[in-house]
């Protein structure tokens, strides 16, 4: 899956645990008639792929959602979601070889020759077609 939207925040690395889990949470706005704040969490490795990033840049996410189940001490079940990015982009760059972003097409320039209409017309000669 994907996302779009604005960096709204930059979370700084937070480490976890003897083993040293690493985690790094970003907070994106999209860009739609009501617009979600979505925070996007990337781990370990992916953790640096934040770093040449800043707020207020338009980007593409591509996550994957994670859900788990906790059984509290009192028996009682739990649910809950994240959201796991493992890659990102600048959505500039993406947008940049759509269609929409293309150049477009050249302009054709006049005919240097007379169009064919008039090639057999005489001169004076009125054209009775409609068009």
């Amino acid at each position: 899956m994907q996302v779009e939207g604005k960096i709204k925040v930059i979370g700084e690395v937070q480490t976890f645990g003897e083993n040293g889990f690493r985690k790094r949470e970003v907070v994106i706005t999209t860009q739609e008639q009501y617009p979600q704040n979505l925070m996007i969490e990337f781990v370990q490795e992916r953790c640096d792929l934040l770093n040449t990033f800043q707020v207020g840049e338009d980007v593409k996410i591509n996550i994957n959602l994670k859900g788990r189940e906790w059984v509290s001490p009192e028996g009682v079940t739990k649910y809950f979601n994240s959201i796991q990015g493992w890659n990102i982009s600048r959505l500039q760059a993406a947008q940049a070889t759509s269609p929409e972003q293309q150049a477009p097409f050249p302009t054709a320039t006049a005919p240097t020759t007379p169009p064919a209409e008039n090639l057999n017309k005489e001169e004076g000669e009125e054209n009775d077609l409609p068009f």
